[in-house]
């Protein structure tokens, strides 16, 4: 293939992509395969199969190793780079299998690959210190490996132009979510919590998106935690509505500084990873916590540090009647309950009941990412991310 080839991809009206991401989570590679109609604003989306092939305990445990300098390395990070793009290109050829079409059929794969360290703000006290964020599943190896056009790595063109490089799905979320009347915050519960704001009747340049803190990543390490391995996520929250919520520590962990910045804003596991989940584990047994309070506490602390972003950052200037919920998160009853609990005045609800598959989603986003790509369009919102232009975010490989 040659760039002729994208040429006539991108002449095609309907094309077939499919979306690879892996999240903060660390639950395994989503796959998702969509039939996109036009481009920009006239875009339709068809989700055609979607499935997420789970990482194994020690795919999950390395790539958490990545993720902290002090466990990392740099021969880990450049195995697993290629490792995953292997990883990458079986989740895409199982996608399309699964929903019967021919991978000759297949016009393109877009890649988020895995966020392992970002960066968008300088730490002044390292060496040749830039802004900076890295994404490992190397796209080259995907196309070599699938035979297809990649589009992938994201981040970085917006990193390049003073931008935080993220979120990356609120283009995808007003092109699928926006609604005429009704004022939404679109909110993911992955590994982190990320919101998009879509003011009812709004234009793209209403939108406000950023990372709201800490997802099930922190919940997740807890329940890892508690039984000693056994389990790697609270099924349906249940551990936590056995527990009781520890205010005095919940209050201590709700004064984090980041909840104090305004937007706009993005986090991950470089602040609320493994290092600091591991601090307020240790107090809370010191305070004779059960592990059901702490998974409780954890908990509570993902739901309300989202609901006090609102309330500090959104609801004093929009009109939201529903929050919409994807990720694992929206799995999880005891968080959502919460949620609702603290959002009084608003609908809290999943993404199934506005008629999208919210674990999909993201995946999604990243295809949606790609065809706009592969038309030349710009794919990014300078006012969310804080670029000081609009550009389009991506790299190229060809097979």
């Amino acid at each position: 293939m040659s760039q002729s080839d994208v040429q006539k991809i991108a002449g095609k009206s309907e094309k077939l992509i499919i979306g690879l991401m892996s999240g903060t989570s660390l639950d395994g590679v989503d796959a998702a395969l969509v039939r996109v109609h036009g481009s920009a604003m006239d875009t339709k989306v068809e989700l055609l199969a979607y499935e997420c092939l789970p990482y194994t305990v020690d795919e999950r445990e390395m790539l958490k190793r990545l993720c902290s300098p002090d466990t990392s390395n740099v021969q880990h990070v450049c195995t697993m780079n290629v490792y995953l793009a292997h990883r990458f290109a079986a989740s895409a050829q199982s996608v399309a299998a699964r929903a019967g079409i021919p991978w000759h059929e297949i016009d393109l794969l877009s890649s988020h690959g895995q966020t392992i360290w970002h960066a968008p703000e300088v730490d002044p006290s390292l060496p040749f210190a830039v802004p900076s964020t890295l994404q490992i599943g190397d796209i080259s190896v995907l196309a070599k490996r699938t035979g297809k056009i990649v589009i992938g790595d994201y981040r970085t063109a917006d990193i390049a132009l003073q931008g935080q490089g993220a979120p990356l799905t609120p283009y995808a979320d007003y092109l699928m979510c926006r609604h005429p009347f009704k004022g939404r915050i679109m909110q993911n519960i992955g590994g982190i919590g990320n919101c998009t704001v879509l003011p009812a009747g709004g234009l793209t340049e209403d939108i406000i998106a950023f990372d709201t803190g800490p997802g099930n990543m922190l919940i997740d390490q807890a329940v890892v935690d508690v039984t000693q391995g056994e389990c790697y996520y609270d099924h349906d929250g249940d551990m936590a509505a056995s527990g009781q919520v520890h205010e005095p520590i919940l209050t201590e962990m709700l004064a984090h500084p980041y909840f104090r910045k305004e937007p706009m804003k993005t986090t991950g596991r470089e602040l609320f990873g493994k290092q600091y989940a591991d601090e307020w584990i240790k107090y809370m047994k010191r305070e004779s916590c059960s592990p059901a309070d702490m998974v409780a506490t954890f908990t509570a602390f993902t739901a309300r540090s989202i609901a006090q972003s609102y309330r500090e950052f959104i609801l004093p200037k929009y009109a939201i009647a529903e929050v919409i919920v994807s990720g694992g998160g929206a799995r999880n009853c005891t968080l959502m309950a919460m949620l609702q609990e603290q959002l009084p005045k608003q609908k809290v609800m999943i993404h199934e009941e506005i008629g999208l598959d919210g674990d999909a989603k993201e995946a999604v986003a990243f295809a949606i990412l790609a065809n706009e790509w592969i038309n030349g369009n710009p794919n990014s919102l300078p006012h969310v991310t804080g670029a000081v232009r609009a550009t389009v975010m991506g790299k190229l490989a060809l097979p």
